[in-house]
């Protein structure tokens, strides 16, 4: 029930959609003379599409998300295992047309080939099924292998968890799959912005990562200012930057994790 009121709710929440939905209001509300009202939404689907598109406002709510946490200053001399979350792939492209189309979270997967040739001993456990409820698309745990074998990495090094549909799921399934022992260190790999929600998670499954963070949307400089970015990055960004919050605190009061942000121990 979690995942699919998390994902209805996401949806009316984006910006864009937000903003669609306040013109239809305004519409109605026009039709029955309510004039007020249709002000009122009117003003504030374009109010919320400037923000979103023009401003920084999208990078300032990543940007933090982003410094949470920081690659290591001296790698692990020696890694068991890599984990790298779904995310990276065109799902609904892949299924029909075969190969292995990168979206814009596509850095996951290329660093993941990086480090399993820096770390030739580790395994590589790719977590994410089909977390669309619409969509119909191929999980990145069934692209995945055809990408990571045509860059060299060999096959039995796989380990593939395609059950997962959020990030707990990742977390939770991830740990059941490759039961990691004391001592052993895995690296996880995800885009920045998601790096907090998923260290928590993984923590509270019971589960000791190293965060490895790829996927930066940010400079972390942009600073409080109107067209620092394209629309259309800037309006991703705001997309994104409300989805992790939001995240965050639904799972934070849900008990899923243990700390609104968190951050190292």
């Amino acid at each position: 029930m979690f995942f699919f009121l998390s994902k209805i709710f996401l949806f009316f929440i984006q910006p864009i959609n937000l903003s669609v939905f306040l013109l239809a209001a305004a519409v109605a509300a026009g039709a029955l003379r309510w004039n007020r009202t249709a002000r009122t939404a009117t003003a504030a689907a374009f109010l919320i599409l400037f923000a979103g598109a023009w401003t920084s406002l999208g990078a300032l709510m990543l940007a933090p998300l982003e410094d949470r946490f920081a690659r290591p200053a001296e790698p692990p001399v020696t890694v068991a295992g890599i984990v790298v979350l779904g995310g990276g792939f065109e799902g609904a492209i892949n299924r029909v047309r075969g190969g292995y189309e990168l979206n814009s979270g596509g850095d996951r997967f290329v660093e993941t080939a990086v480090l399993a040739r820096r770390y030739p001993e580790a395994r590589v456990l790719i977590s994410g099924g089909s977390g669309a409820i619409v969509l119909d698309g191929e999980g990145d745990a069934e692209t995945a292998p055809r990408l990571l074998t045509a860059l060299g990495v060999e096959r039995q090094r796989l380990i593939l968890e395609n059950r997962s549909r959020n990030t707990a799921e990742n977390a939770q399934f991830s740990k059941e799959l490759v039961s990691p022992k004391p001592g052993e260190t895995w690296l996880l790999v995800t885009s920045a912005f998601h790096m907090p929600r998923s260290v928590g998670l993984f923590r509270k499954a019971g589960f000791d990562v190293v965060p490895w963070p790829v996927d930066y949307r940010t400079s972390g400089e942009e600073g409080v200012g109107l067209f620092r970015d394209n629309a259309t990055d800037s309006l991703q960004n705001a997309t994104l930057g409300i989805r992790e919050w939001i995240g965050l605190v639904a799972y934070y009061l849900s008990g899923r994790i243990d700390t609104l942000l968190p951050g190292r121990e």
